[in-house]
């Protein structure tokens, strides 16, 4: 994966909306197929271009994540299916060479597909897929979802969601992280909305967000990966049912 902070230059961002351009072109129409819930054996709509992880029962909230830069969204499956079981439906986006700054504004498809109020719809994103993700909100999808899940992850230096009072912002970060080290995640604070949690998970890293393996210039973790995954899940779903409505 790459460290976000390298796409942020000018000329990096007009290189991406031309090859977003010409993978569109390049892409056949996606087809939507059926899943069914476990519990209720109701059949929803499967999201196109996106692993799509359904509530377990009634959908009581839905996730929409942006992975991180060239990780493989099967990455964060585990997330997805540690959330079913507490009613939260779980789609992990597809991107253009697994690269969200490809197409940022994908989530519009998928919010719009997923037929939910936006107070039961919340965004997450993983190093570059968080930059992308607050990006998306900054813009085209201001006031589309409820809250913001940032996890080893920060808005970019010229984007800010700090006008936006009532959108509700978990800021996951890792104690070790080599990549979006603590310090620059702190930094990044007045971009985001005043009442923004800070949540620093002890002695984890950049890589403990997926399940991708480890990562070229990354820090030394001291806790175990089960220990910070069990911390992820239980602040992701309080955040989520607490915030939803």
């Amino acid at each position: 994966m790459v460290r976000f902070t390298r796409f942020h230059s000018a000329a990096a961002l007009c290189l991406s909306v031309t090859l977003a351009s010409l993978t569109l072109t390049a892409c056949a129409p996606a087809t939507t197929t059926a899943m069914t819930s476990a519990a209720s054996g109701t059949a929803v709509a499967s999201i196109p271009n996106a692993i799509d992880i359904p509530a377990t029962g009634e959908t009581r909230a839905a996730l929409v994540i942006y992975p991180g830069a060239n990780v493989a969204p099967e990455a964060y499956r585990w997330l997805g299916e540690a959330l079913a079981g507490r009613g939260i439906r779980t789609v992990i986006v597809r991107f253009p060479l697994n690269l969200a700054v490809l197409e940022p504004n994908r989530a519009g498809r998928v919010i719009k597909a997923l037929g939910l109020p936006a107070g039961r719809i919340f965004l997450a994103g993983h190093s570059l897929g968080g930059a992308m993700a607050a990006q998306f909100l900054a813009g085209q999808g201001a006031g589309q979802v409820a809250g913001l899940i940032l996890m080893g992850a920060y808005p970019a230096g010229n984007v800010s969601l700090h006008g936006q009072p009532l959108l509700a912002v978990l800021d996951l970060a890792a104690q070790n992280d080599g990549l979006s080290t603590l310090p620059e995640v702190q930094s990044s604070l007045p971009r985001l909305p005043e009442k923004t949690r800070l949540v620093v998970l002890p002695g984890a890293v950049h890589a403990d967000f997926g399940r991708y393996g480890e990562q070229k210039g990354d820090g030394l973790r001291v806790t175990a990966r089960e220990v910070t995954e069990a911390a992820i899940i239980g602040e992701v779903a309080g955040f989520i049912e607490g915030v939803a409505r």
